[in-house]
């Protein structure tokens, strides 16, 4: 069930936008939702003190009242920006940010930050936190006949900041219906027949196609549920069962299966490489679509692609219904059936464009059917952890050696199977394993050749004690990953990375596995990592490539990269590298080359009239748009992107769903609302605080980034 909200507390008298009928709205919703007004003194005594916590933790950020708490508290203003700017910091260099929030912040850095009326601030002014379906129906109907954008938002782990923007209607969805806890399905392969037709209401698509995928458990997951709900909701049914169900997931409990899993979902935890990223374990979809149509749809048409290398079937056809009820909250009365005669949304367009083209710009995912696998015994691995003198200086080696398992296995004596068992997401000193995989017998050869024999201890496989008192492996990656007794949120699959106060700001590239074929490439690939203390992320190959249903928006550079690392922008990387990397002779179509999951605000391409000279960083901002690779082209390629577009003008003529950096953003079009919103009424006088103001939390917080002024950020070097 969803969590209990409260009635309606939005001021219809003086909120944001008091122009508009907003009792209209609560009049259509679930006695549990509840639409509130919020602002800036919301944003910083209910989100800032978090940040100060000694350990803290988005599980506390996400249960906020106003519903506005991000992940980094820099989201917040525009670009994670706060220098005052009525224009988006247009006229602004990317020098300039990089000298206030690194280099050396400026004197006025701390007034910015407490100023509720810096016109950067980017937070909504009106949340709803809908519980069922039709509060989603209602609100996007409402914004559609009031010409409101709407911004959508479950943990708001997005690094583009696609989670928030002012001037909208924030859908909070934490609140919605959980569906997880009794959400497996187990197909009965008994009540199947060969072939067998899907039903027209599409009750019986997802057995169907897991059947022809050779599988058989699904799991229903609510639009408001995060990882760490899903994850838990399989270990019950896990324990309850013995162990049987494999979930391919993120590495964060508090990250979204919906945003992780639209942007690609890279599995480097959870058996990635062996069952596929995000975007592979979706079965069938539940939307409700900019037009305010409730609609669920997913393959009904399939054929067998495994002579061509594929492990599961190829889409060849979409199929959906609507509900035509939408009004309902009582989900036992839905009713499906066939669209109406003027929707005009095609099925196939939207399942390739919601999988692989980015949360937020296509509707509100309601909920979503996501492939289990069959359990397989779970093996983690630890290096040097704690840092010890003994293993520290050989970390250089330890990421040649992951290097080797992951690309090069032979020179190990280890299969090509048993390399795609393990996998490491981009911390240096992390590998999971499931089933079958050769890591300490690996280990021990690479020192062996390396005459580092006495150095097999740094590597060690990660024991827990059981009930009985016995250490062994944990039974899965998030039952190893939960909070303890001591912590403040136990029983939890903790957050990682921890909320900061600045997230990525630059983008991942991704590697080809081309490239590695040229020992010179790998030399160079391991010794940049080196020279900028970063890891690569081992979350690509193998399941990743073969598990695509090739009716996805994913680029086919995504699933052809061995792995994501960052790179010196600023030296030999676009003249020299890129172009051994990336095929760069047909100059109308630029290539993917960023991954999306991790990509940055500030992420953009080369040089549109010369793609080996990077974006200067002297340009303004409006001269880096016109002149640059936008930050959606280098994720997508050209081709794609225009594709993704094209939809977008389809599904949302009117740009109600309009997030930072998502599909349609920069288009001209997505400037212009359906209708000219009225002037905002001026904001209510805010009333004292019993507890310490805000504005006296954000302070310290300014205070602390001035004095940081060594903050490294490794993404921009």
């Amino acid at each position: 069930v969803g969590i209990t909200g409260n009635l309606s507390t939005a001021d219809t008298a003086s909120g944001w936008r008091s122009d508009l009928d907003w009792a209209a709205l609560t009049s259509k919703l679930s006695s549990s939702a509840s639409l509130i007004d919020t602002s800036y003194d919301n944003y910083a005594a209910e989100c800032g003190p978090e940040f100060y916590q000694p350990s803290p933790t988005n599980h506390a950020l996400i249960d906020q009242p106003s519903g506005m708490c991000l992940p980094h508290l820099m989201l917040g203003w525009e670009m994670s920006w706060a220098r005052p700017s009525e224009n988006g910091h247009s006229n602004q260099t990317l020098n300039q940010a990089f000298e206030d929030l690194i280099v050396n912040p400026p004197t006025d850095f701390q007034s910015w930050l407490v100023d509720p009326t810096n016109p950067s601030l980017n937070l909504p002014s009106k949340v709803l936190f809908p519980v069922v379906a039709s509060d989603v129906v209602a609100a996007v109907n409402f914004a559609k006949e009031n010409g409101l954008e709407i911004s959508v938002k479950n943990s708001g782990h997005s690094y583009q900041g696609a989670s928030s923007k002012k001037n909208t209607l924030l859908l909070n969805m934490n609140r919605y219906i959980h569906y997880a806890p009794t959400g497996i399905t187990n197909c009965d392969t008994s009540s199947i027949t060969v072939p067998s037709q899907v039903a027209e209401d599409l009750s019986n698509q997802p057995c169907l196609l897991s059947f022809a995928k050779n599988k058989s458990s699904l799991i229903r997951v609510g639009g408001g549920e995060n990882f760490d709900k899903v994850y838990r909701a399989v270990i019950a049914a896990n324990e309850k069962e013995g162990y049987k169900y494999h979930l391919v997931g993120g590495g964060a409990g508090t990250v979204s299966p919906m945003g992780w899993s639209w942007q690609g979902g890279l599995a480097g935890t959870t058996g990635g490489r062996l069952y596929g990223f995000g975007v592979d374990q979706v079965v069938q979809l539940e939307m409700v679509l900019p037009n305010g149509a409730h609609v669920k749809f997913g393959p009904t048409d399939w054929e067998d692609a495994s002579a061509e290398g594929f492990t599961v079937p190829r889409t060849k056809f979409v199929s959906g219904v609507c509900r035509i009820n939408p009004d309902e909250h009582d989900e036992e009365k839905w009713i499906w059936e066939r669209c109406p005669e003027d929707f005009d949304i095609d099925f196939n367009d939207l399942w390739f464009a919601v999988r692989g083209g980015g949360g937020g710009t296509w509707g509100v995912v309601t909920s979503v059917l996501l492939q289990l696998h069959d359990y397989l015994p779970y093996t983690p691995y630890l290096f040097n952890r704690p840092p010890t003198e003994e293993c520290s200086p050989i970390t250089t080696q330890f990421s040649e050696f992951k290097f080797q398992y992951m690309w090069k296995p032979s020179l190990l004596n280890v299969t090509k199977e048993h390399s795609l068992a393990c996998a490491s997401p981009n911390t240096l000193d992390e590998i999971y394993c499931y089933g079958e995989e050769d890591i300490m017998q690996a280990w021990t050869r690479f020192l062996d050749l390396n005459n580092l024999a006495d150095k097999e201890a740094c590597l060690f496989k990660v024991l827990q004690e059981n009930n009985e008192g016995v250490m062994q492996a944990p039974k899965g990656y998030a039952e190893g990953a939960l909070f303890g007794d001591d912590d403040r949120f136990p029983g939890k699959v903790r957050d990682a990375p921890a909320p900061s106060w600045q997230g990525n700001q630059f983008g991942v590239f991704l590697v080809p596995q081309s490239f590695l074929e040229s020992e010179e490439n790998v030399k160079y690939i391991l010794e940049s990592a080196d020279s900028l203390g970063v890891t690569q992320y081992y979350a690509f190959g193998g399941g990743t490539v073969s598990g695509s249903d090739q009716a996805n928006s994913l680029s086919q550079a995504h699933r052809d990269a061995a792995f994501t690392l960052n790179f010196n922008l600023t030296g030999d990387f676009f003249p020299k590298i890129f172009p051994q990397m990336y095929d760069l002779s047909d100059k109308t179509k630029f290539p993917p080359i960023f991954g999306s999951n991790h990509a940055g605000f500030l992420a953009m391409g080369p040089l549109k009239e010369d793609w080996t000279k990077p974006c200067p960083w002297e340009w303004t901002f409006k001269e880096r748009k016109e002149k640059c690779i936008s930050f959606q082209e280098a994720i997508y390629g050209t081709e794609r992107l225009a594709e993704l577009e094209a939809i977008k003008k389809a599904v949302d003529p009117h740009f109600i769903f309009n997030c930072a950096n998502c599909i349609g953003n920069n288009l001209p079009e997505a400037s212009k609302s359906p209708s000219p919103p009225a002037e905002p009424s001026p904001p209510a006088e805010p009333e004292p605080l019993d507890e310490p103001s805000g504005a006296s939390y954000v302070s310290s917080f300014a205070a602390a980034i001035i004095a940081t002024t060594a903050y490294l950020l490794i993404n921009a070097i």
